[in-house]
């Protein structure tokens, strides 16, 4: 299970709907499988089909979430026109042992968001708890 406010859920579809034919990215700093702070990072190869994270920026967020004192619990990235569930591109891609969340514009009038782990190629959809507003 993750935890993530209503507005950082909020934040992933506003990125991905402003980023929209293309897909977008970014990276979620927090502790404990807690997201705090959503961050932004370009995509080096705009796509509506795949996104891949501008390096300089990726080594920036790290760095500012170091500073910070988060850790690296989540990544992001939208589907323009298919399902929130992991491509084949996605499970390739999946280096880190985070939570990968899908914002999927299949239907733009209803977002959907969804989070899996993937590991060894294995996709296992984790549970997104959205935290009450306090």
């Amino acid at each position: 299970m993750v935890v993530v406010k209503r507005e950082h859920l909020y934040e992933m579809i506003r990125h991905a709907m402003e980023g929209d034919p293309n897909e977008v990215c970014g990276m979620l700093g927090g502790r404990a499988e807690r997201v705090v702070r959503v961050y932004r990072v370009p995509s080096v190869d705009p796509s509506p089909v795949r996104y891949y994270m501008e390096p300089r920026e990726q080594l920036r967020v790290m760095q500012e979430m170091e500073s910070e004192d988060l850790e690296l619990v989540g990544i992001y990235h939208s589907h323009t026109r298919s399902a929130a569930y992991p491509s084949v591109t996605d499970v390739n891609l999946a280096y880190y042992p985070v939570v990968y969340f899908i914002v999927s514009l299949a239907d733009p009038s209803a977002p959907v968001v969804r989070a899996f782990r993937i590991a060894d190629g294995t996709i296992t959809e984790e549970t997104i708890e959205v935290e009450r507003d306090s």
